[in-house]
């Protein structure tokens, strides 16, 4: 649809289509007393001053902050049942070790593609609420071709279901199913499920869980390299748990992204930077956890690309939040709220592959975008855990807007 939005107090974007590095992440374009022209779903213009009067619907944001719709490149939301008592546990002394993986496969096996769907809808709607116009969401939960399979196809149907665009990843080596020997399962997911999961065009992504306890770097390397030959791009759950050379394995490969790096090596690093291979950071997962917080300005410094992502899933981050994770970014991590926003917008959208569609507010780009109840993008992480969200617009269509917030004219 064609629309003008007027009225903006302050734009914020980065510029770009591919993620941004070193001190580049914290370099956004800031307009004040902006407007944007839709045209047909995408930005047309973007400019300052009076806005060019137009034969189309007129949004006014009556002084309000935009930035891009947000980017959110790492979540787990398609799941069954909860791991409450696995979280009071921890919050009685014992530590996380991934084992839980297993209570969510037993669920989510026993639940029917339907239900799968039903339960995941309004988790995506209150990411929408939020801000989150792009979601990435994993399987994993499965550990059998047939669950795997059902999960993917759960998600393919939120898609076409739901104002947002999610994108796809097959994560069948999460963890090992109990009935299968280590080897078996491997072959399992290398020989049946990538080529049937690429067969009906499930997945965008494959990812591995490499970490102490899971996967190996050999055995992903195989995974990986296998699901790169069925058209699927690498990404790695690397080095959450310990530093056991994912990093390494993910500029190795050139993979999109490496996930987590709670204990990334200094080498492992400088390899990330020189295959530009974008972090994606998870401080979410660290806070729920009480585990130390990725070391985000030493990878910002060492050039590699830093996104933000939720991690959204029923055992180490049930935070489906992005703007509380930028909030987090800025309080544990040390970003600017400048570097948080190009993490959760263009850098993130380069993880999905999608840079040169969303990720940031330019000319021939489709308009996502979000009016905030604030006027500086510094607002957006100080309002902890507040809902700011007034209006979400996904490709110039209002997505959702609060009750309390009318946008149109009269």
């Amino acid at each position: 649809m064609d629309l003008l939005i007027q009225g903006i107090g302050q734009l914020v974007t980065p510029l770009g289509k591919g993620p941004l590095s070193g001190s580049d992440q914290g370099r956004l374009q800031v307009l004040d007393d902006a407007y944007i022209v839709v045209r047909e779903g995408r930005i047309a213009e973007v400019g300052q001053g009076s806005p060019p009067r137009l034969p189309c619907p007129t949004m006014d944001a009556q002084g309000r902050l935009v930035t891009p719709g947000l980017v959110d490149p790492h979540t787990h939301a398609v799941f069954a049942g909860t791991r409450v008592a696995e979280f009071l546990a921890r919050t009685r002394g014992d530590r996380y070790t991934g084992g839980g993986i297993l209570t969510t496969v037993a669920a989510v096996r026993a639940a029917s593609e339907d239900e799968l769907v039903e339960l995941a809808r309004p988790r995506l709607l209150r990411m929408l609420q939020e801000g989150t116009t792009t979601v990435e969401i994993k399987s994993g939960y499965g550990l059998t071709t047939e669950d795997e399979l059902k999960m993917l196809r759960a998600i393919r149907r939120l898609s076409e279901a739901l104002p947002l665009t999610v994108v796809p990843t097959f994560l069948g080596a999460h963890a090992f199913p109990g009935e299968l020997p280590r080897e078996e399962y491997i072959e399992l997911v290398v020989e049946e499920m990538l080529p049937q999961v690429a067969k009906e065009g499930l997945a965008r992504f494959c990812d591995v869980f490499c970490d102490r306890g899971f996967f190996t770097v050999e055995e992903a390397r195989l995974v990986l390299t296998r699901g790169r030959e069925h058209g699927l791009s690498p990404k790695l759950h690397a080095d959450e748990l310990a530093d056991v050379g994912a990093a390494g394995l993910a500029a190795e490969l050139k993979a999109v992204s490496a996930d987590h790096l709670l204990h990334v090596s200094d080498r492992g690093m400088e390899k990330l930077a020189e295959a530009g291979v974008v972090g994606v950071l998870l401080p979410g997962t660290a806070f729920v956890l009480s585990e130390p917080y990725p070391p985000a300005r030493r990878l910002i410094q060492a050039g590699v690309p830093v996104a933000l992502g939720t991690d959204f899933n029923p055992g180490s981050c049930p935070i489906s939040s992005l703007p509380l994770v930028m909030s987090l970014a800025v309080l544990r991590l040390g970003l600017s709220p400048e570097e948080a926003l190009c993490a959760a917008t263009l850098n993130a959208a380069a993880v999905v592959g999608l840079a040169e569609e969303v990720g940031s507010l330019e000319p021939g780009k489709l308009a996502d975008l979000v009016i905030w109840d604030a006027h500086e993008l510094g607002e957006l992480p100080y309002f902890i855990g507040h809902r700011l969200a007034l209006v979400v617009v996904k490709a110039g269509e209002v997505a959702w807007r609060t009750s309390g917030f009318s946008p149109t004219p009269s």
